[in-house]
């Protein structure tokens, strides 16, 4: 019901999560990441624990495939779950259990995994991990490009409704957490429209956080 990747800036160090389902509020399930540790994608049948435990494991320390490999020592029904993960390093890893539904396959290269289940066809996380490895600027603008490139080499048997992203970057809270919860349309494209809408503004509301005397106006009517 899921395609999606997870990934790392190699010269700024962000850590971000990009997906997309049939099903609805796919983002608020499967997507997790934290500023310094790494990213992590938990879906298929999902376990939303998965996200937080391998969140903590990349924070202690443990690299992309330790992480994978405790979550499949230590959970039970991971014949049921698909679950990518980015480290500090750019390292990956990826575990798709044996009862993932539909065509499921995966994909990986330095600082990108890739992973999807109830796909069209099985060259779709190629087509992501391809377009995030082959693009440059910021990690958002990559991570909407290599979803782009997903609907466009297959994406999910049927069409999808939800999609999201998170981006981190040294604060502790998600720099960028867009999503389109459901629509009848293209929730990509919505992704999208959000994402260019609120890119010129991170800055900003990261400053209004940190320190609001110092932060730009906020640009709304009645702000004078």
């Amino acid at each position: 019901m899921t395609f999606s990747l997870v990934g790392r800036c190699a010269s700024s160090g962000m850590f971000g999560v990009a997906i997309s389902s049939s099903s609805p509020a796919v983002a608020a399930r499967c997507a997790y990441a934290r500023a310094g540790a790494g990213a992590v994608a938990s879906q298929n049948i999902t376990d939303p624990r998965l996200g937080p435990q391998g969140l903590d494991l990349l924070a202690s320390g443990k690299s992309a495939t330790e992480v994978i490999s405790a979550l499949q020592s230590n959970n039970e029904f991971m014949d049921y779950r698909q679950v990518l993960a980015v480290d500090s390093n750019g390292s990956v890893a990826i575990h798709s259990g044996s009862q993932s539904l539909g065509i499921f396959t995966q994909a990986q290269a330095e600082n990108v995994a890739s992973g999807g289940n109830l796909l069209a066809n099985e060259g779709v996380p190629q087509a992501i991990v391809d377009a995030f490895s082959h693009s440059e600027g910021h990690l958002g603008d990559r991570l909407i490009a290599a979803m782009q490139a997903g609907l466009a080499a297959g994406g999910e048997a049927g069409p999808v409704h939800s999609a999201g992203m998170m981006i981190v970057d040294q604060v502790p809270w998600p720099i960028v957490d867009l999503r389109c919860d459901w629509t009848i349309e293209c929730p990509i494209e919505a992704l999208n429209a959000a994402w260019q809408e609120y890119k010129p503004q991170i800055d900003a509301y990261v400053s209004r956080g940190l320190n609001p005397s110092v932060a730009p106006s906020y640009g709304v009517p009645g702000d004078e």
